[in-house]
């Protein structure tokens, strides 16, 4: 079961960027659970993250394949995964882009990981018809 980090734990950002390419073409049912978990935070900015594709891991899509709800806070937020229907896809990475206003510096801070985990078949067999995956 593959499990690990589109971005590192304790990445700490003050513009947009990427992070590492992840190999997925390896997991067996392709769905997973993304998590975003922001550590830290100063006020007034805003922290958009998506998930890009890539079939080489140098070209990658121009669209995002699934995107996390756009972020003001310290929080922990899962987001589903379903890549079974792009057997072509064999990479994904997150990027991200971070904004800051008001009072204060004009540099935003965000600290902030984003987690992959494989769900496993026997879980999804067990959900059935239920589960809904982006």
């Amino acid at each position: 079961m593959l499990e690990a980090f589109l971005v590192p734990e304790k990445t700490v950002v003050s513009a947009k960027g990427d992070g590492p390419a992840l190999d997925v073409s390896g997991a067996e049912g392709r769905i997973f659970l993304l998590t975003l978990e922001i550590t830290d935070i100063i006020e007034q900015e805003s922290l958009d993250v998506g998930i890009f594709e890539s079939a080489d891991g140098l070209i990658w899509e121009a669209k995002p394949i699934a995107a996390f709800a756009q972020k003001f806070y310290r929080e922990e937020v899962p987001l589903l995964l379903n890549l079974s229907a792009r057997p072509a896809m064999k990479f994904v990475r997150a990027h991200w882009e971070v904004n800051r206003w008001g009072r204060g510096s004009e540099i935003p801070m965000f600290e902030f990981c984003v987690k992959l985990r494989e769900v496993p078949q026997e879980i999804l067999a067990e959900a059935g018809d239920g589960v809904r995956v982006q």
